[in-house]
This record gives C-alpha cells, sequence and structure tokens, in this order.
C-alpha cells in the first residue's frame, strides 16, 4: 500500500488533503486552518517529496520520517503540513479496516459533550449573555466559554470593565446550572492573571485558559499553583520538549493540544499518553468547524483521560463564512451533544460544490522535486 499522490484543495482558511495509494485507496485530510492556501505550499515543497513512495499503513513511520528529513525546517508550518498527510492516512486506515477512525482508537460511537465556544471580544457582555442563552434554549448547550483581556493584552482589557462586566452578566444571565469557561489568550502577567483568576473563582467559573502568554510557562505555572480554578493551555504548542515540560512540572491542570496545530492525530495522541501517565486530563482544542472538529470528537471519545467536552465554534456565516459546507453530514447538536456517524474513516463526505471553488495541486510519484 504504497503512497502515490497527495493532492490540495485549498481556500484562505481551508485546504484539504487527498491522498492516493497504488491499491486504489483515498483518504481525506486538511491541514491546519488559517493561511492554509500557504501551508498548501508547504505541503507540495516540504512534506510531499519525503511521503511519496512511502507505506500508507504505518502511519507512525511516515510522520518521523517527515520530521527527520526537515529537522532543520520544523516550524509550525511544516506541522501545520503534516496534519494533512496523517488525517488522511487515518480515514484510509479506518476505510480499510471498515471502522470509524474513533472505533480504530479504542473507542465507540464517536459522540461527546460539547462547549458552546465564542471567538469574539469586540461584542458586548449583554449581546454576548443573550446569544449564549439562546443557544442554550435551542440545543441544549451546558457549557459555554467566552473571552476575557485583550490578546496578548499585557493586562489590559479590550475595553475598560469588560471582563468584570461580562464575567458578572453571563452567571446572571445563564443561571448557575451551567458551566463556565473564559479564554485569556495570552492576556496578562502572573500577577493580574491571579487576580482575575479570583474573580472568575467567585463566579464560578471552572476553566481559564491561557491566562499568560502561552511562552511563557512558568508564569502559568504561577497562576495554577495560586489558584483552585482549573488552568488550561497548550493550544499552540507542537514541541515535544515543550509538552514534556509543561506536563512534568504540571504547569496547567489541563492540557489542550490542536490536532492540527500539532501535525495530526499521530503526534496528539502522544501528547494525550503523556498527560494520561500525569494523571493530566486533555481537552483538545477546535476554534472552528472545519475538520478539526471532526478529527477532534473522534479523539476525544477514545482517549482515556479525555475531558468534559469538546470545543464547538458558535460563530455563523456573517463572522466565519468559510467554515462551512465543506463536507457532510454535518454536525448536529442535541443535548448539548455532536453525535457523529459510527462508519469507516472519517464518515463524511467532500462537498464537490466546496472542491470547485478551491486552488488545486498535485503531487505524486512523477513529480519532479
Amino acid at each position: 500500500m504504497i503512497i502515490t499522490s497527495i493532492e490540495t484543495f485549498s481556500t484562505d482558511n481551508v485546504a484539504l488533503v487527498r491522498l492516493r495509494t497504488n491499491d486504489g485507496d483515498e483518504g481525506w485530510g486538511q491541514v491546519s486552518p488559517y493561511n492554509a492556501d500557504i501551508t498548501s505550499q508547504v505541503v507540495h515543497r516540504q512534506v510531499a517529496r519525503h511521503v511519496l513512495g512511502l507505506d500508507a499503513s504505518d502511519i507512525e513511520a511516515v510522520t518521523a520520517t517527515v520530521l527527520d528529513r526537515e529537522h532543520k525546517f520544523q516550524g509550525t508550518y511544516l506541522y501545520r503540513a503534516l496534519c494533512g498527510i496523517d488525517t488522511a492516512l487515518w480515514d484510509i486506515r479506518g476505510k480499510r479496516a471498515g471502522k470509524s477512525v474513533c472505533h480504530l482508537l479504542g473507542g465507540k460511537t464517536p459522540s461527546f459533550p460539547v462547549y458552546a465556544s465564542s471567538m469574539q471580544r469586540e461584542i458586548t457582555p449583554e449581546a454576548e449573555a443573550d446569544r449564549m442563552l439562546a443557544l442554550k434554549e435551542q440545543f441544549g448547550y451546558q457549557s459555554f466559554k467566552f473571552r476575557i483581556a485583550r490578546e496578548c493584552g499585557h493586562d489590559e482589557d479590550q475595553w475598560p470593565g469588560r471582563t468584570e462586566k461580562i464575567v458578572k452578566i453571563m452567571r446572571k444571565t445563564l443561571g448557575d446550572d451551567v458551566i463556565l469557561l473564559v479564554d485569556a489568550n495570552s492576556g496578562y502577567t502572573p500577577a493580574k492573571a491571579i487576580e482575575v483568576g479570583r474573580l472568575l473563582t467567585d463566579y464560578g467559573i471552572s476553566h481559564f485558559e491561557e491566562p499568560c502568554p502561552y511562552w511563557e510557562l512558568d508564569w502559568t505555572r504561577q497562576v495554577t499553583d495560586a489558584l483552585d480554578i482549573d488552568v488550561t493551555g497548550g493550544e499552540q504548542d507542537n514541541n515535544m520538549n515543550v509538552w514534556k515540560h509543561m506536563i512534568n512540572t504540571h504547569a496547567v491542570d489541563i492540557v489542550q493540544p490542536d490536532i492540527c496545530y500539532m501535525g495530526g492525530i499521530t503526534r496528539t495522541l502522544q501528547v494525550a499518553a503523556m498527560a494520561r501517565q500525569a494523571d493530566i486530563p486533555c481537552t483538545l482544542h477546535s476554534a472552528n468547524l472545519s475538520l478539526v472538529t471532526l478529527f477532534s470528537i473522534h479523539l476525544m471519545s477514545a482517549i482515556e483521560n479525555a475531558g468534559k467536552y469538546v470545543e464547538f465554534s458558535i460563530e455563523g456565516l456573517d463572522y466565519y463564512p468559510w467554515q462551512y459546507h465543506i463536507f457532510s453530514p454535518d454536525y448536529k447538536i442535541r443535548d448539548g451533544r455532536v453525535n457523529l456517524a459510527d462508519t469507516p474513516g472519517w464518515g463524511i463526505e467532500i462537498n464537490p460544490e466546496w472542491i470547485a471553488l478551491s486552488d488545486y495541486h498535485i503531487s505524486d510519484t512523477g513529480s519532479r522535486f
């Protein structure tokens, strides 16, 4: 089962990968969203040349080969590109076995609770609370995440007083029976994060995401040590040495790798396994409704140390138009859960209409590099 071609179908924010073998297998994957057209170029320039001709059944060896051959250029774009190959190979593995990826990983039907995740800071606290309440009533969400601080804010708020106001309004509007989470997106120094964390604790917020610049792990650990609330992080990280340090020092209470930023399922499983050995839960980062959320539900439904929920973007066509109409069947929320088809591989079909609007490139065994 030799890899014979790698195709990319890309737009600015989403790029899919179709991988084929000499046995007639076909698998679909996705590179990391955002600047996905650039990442597609990396697929063909730095990844395909090492992958073509390899055994598609040995996904771990494919991953290791790419990272070894590109050891001088390991950075975020390489991992983002590798994800497209890795996830397409897992699709093939599932199809050949007649099982969903979730089932291959030891899970059952891919189904998991989700939390409604807001991507907006420009929205007023009142408007944010109102739309969350409407989602609760319509889809049965019981968990909600909203944004505080200014992104990389250096202890500044999006506008003065917004964080304190939105924390209070969200709890008052949604009631005491829901789970509330916040994301500070690297907003604070340790002292300010601890101050804000005490406010969050007073209002029963249970999840404080990325309180400090994510590259300042020692700062984050100070916050974790000072607060009872769960401090979480890791979405940006892909270096295994960083993950080892984060987990071994218990810099966070919950790890949040992103499958697409990590380079795929294979490397994300390694992080989840390290966290399990340290008795740390894993709650994946999946901040849009492209295939990353699909991948995350399959993996979270199978790992032993899965957290309570999967992140699920609530942004509509007016805010994230590019995350829709990529594949079918689409996500459906009922009683705060996403249930996926338990069919081979990823269990989806790529929409031809989306493909028709994308830019196409191919590398195959006849390509010259």
